[in-house]
């Protein structure tokens, strides 16, 4: 006659079963985990966009105000140069 002395009905023997079934759960995704990443890996995408936009819209709006700059610079040279001819 064999003494079971885990509480739970348990035998010594099948911890591999035991470990199979926990290894299948954590390797099999449900589908509100799966939407939850996809969600969190759009959304991040959509940031890095969003960042990326912006930096670009800077870099537009810099280039604008230095060639205003460089085309206020040539009409005041090409100004003062016909008023002093």
């Amino acid at each position: 006659m064999r003494i079971n002395h885990f509480p739970d009905n348990r035998t010594a023997f099948p911890h591999n079963v035991t470990l199979d079934c926990n290894l299948n759960r954590s390797v099999m995704l449900s589908g509100k985990r799966i939407a939850d990443v996809g969600y969190k890996l759009f959304s991040g995408s959509m940031m890095l966009l969003t960042v990326y936009g912006g930096y670009l819209c800077v870099l537009r709006a810099q280039r604008f105000m230095q060639r205003q700059k460089q085309l206020e610079a040539q009409n005041e040279s090409t100004a003062s140069e016909t008023i002093k001819d």
